[in-house]
């Protein structure tokens, strides 16, 4: 049987994400259960370090790279292990080059599929739908994503609450990080107003997964059908991948099915539209190519669209037509005209 994800969901370091986890791990000790610690990260605080006594440590795996030496989760060591329950923190991180995953995340799906349990820490900002929202309200691109999808499948997800008041607190009182380092971060990522839209993120996806699980049939019962179905325009513009994330969002609120689409002009694929269909892919939506060389794009659009049973088009703005084409429809008015039976969503290309 596979394995039972928890997920511990926060905000931002320093909330008691590891802290939670590790004191469910001692639970679990005292209770008789295998436990073990894959990964632990722990910053020099020494209240989440206590709490790690008594607990079995799987020795990290030693890796060069770039003339440097890097440790990482021994997946390997933990799978011949073989406890009942393994915990790993920092469940978004990247892997160095030469690791047999790319991701951690990936590494516990590992776990999982053989039967180990696992608890792991997680902040919103590493949810890959939430990537364009969290550079909005903080300046700041997050790199380690998670796809939502992984999040989803969890089996609990536990949301970690701090007031961003209580949690600057603590940076001044130097829990979270040394004197200095907190400073800086009180300066920059951890002003009040960022900490406090993060924590909104969070209640609202800790909210949805509730609501999820709630509404889910019983097992062995199947799904209900999709009323809704979304659909993608894919380009080659770079927004392509604010709108991937944005529709796989609402899909996922609307419990809906996503599918992604490229009108192509001509034989070959464009490279940076197929890593944007890669990327649809990674957030698992279905991704198509339909050829539109011999007729309108809106037409191939609207077509397909209606082919699928797509309720909602999701697509971003038409570049500006030049001025001796200014009396003329762009492809968003065209598709507009052409669906009138679909919602259409014209996604804005945010830049701060």
């Amino acid at each position: 049987m596979r394995g039972k994800l928890k997920v511990y969901l926060g905000y931002a370091a320093g909330v008691g994400k590891t802290f939670r986890m590790l004191d469910e791990a001692q639970m679990l000790r005292q209770k008789g259960v295998d436990v073990v610690i894959g990964y632990f990260e722990p910053h020099g605080r020494k209240e989440t370090i206590a709490k790690t006594e008594g607990l079995e440590v799987i020795p990290r795996k030693k890796l060069s790279y770039a003339s440097a030496q890097f440790e990482e989760m021994d997946t390997e060591a933990i799978l011949a292990r073989k406890p009942a329950v393994a915990v790993v923190d920092e469940f978004a991180h990247t892997n160095v080059p030469g690791s047999a995953r790319l991701k951690r995340w990936q590494d516990v799906e590992a776990l999982l599929d053989t039967g180990i349990d696992v608890l792991t820490t997680l902040n919103v900002q590493h949810l890959e739908s939430l990537n364009d929202q969290v550079w909005d309200v903080t300046g700041i691109r997050v790199r380690e994503t998670v796809p939502d999808w992984v999040v989803d499948a969890a089996d609990e997800v536990i949301f970690v609450d701090l007031t961003p008041r209580a949690l600057r607190n603590r940076l001044e009182r130097g829990v979270v990080y040394a004197p200095e380092k907190a400073q800086k971060a009180m300066e920059n990522f951890f002003i009040e107003s960022n900490l406090t839209a993060l924590r909104e993120m969070a209640m609202r996806h800790a909210a949805h997964e509730l609501e999820e699980k709630l509404e889910a049939p019983p097992p062995g019962q199947p799904p209900e059908r999709e009323t809704e179905r979304i659909m993608i325009c894919l380009t080659g513009r770079p927004s392509s991948a604010m709108l991937i994330r944005r529709a796989r969002r609402v899909a996922d609120y609307l419990q809906a099915g996503c599918l992604a689409l490229h009108v192509a002009r001509g034989p070959s694929i464009d490279e940076v539209v197929e890593r944007h269909m890669n990327f649809a892919r990674h957030l698992r939506i279905e991704t198509h190519i339909v050829e539109g060389a011999s007729i309108p794009i809106a037409e191939a659009i609207a077509d397909f669209a209606r082919k699928e049973r797509v309720t909602q088009i999701f697509m971003g703005r038409s570049a500006p037509l030049p001025w001796w084409k200014r009396f003329q429809e762009t492809t968003v008015q065209q598709v507009v005209r052409r669906a009138r039976d679909m919602q259409i969503t014209i996604v804005a290309e945010r830049r701060r």
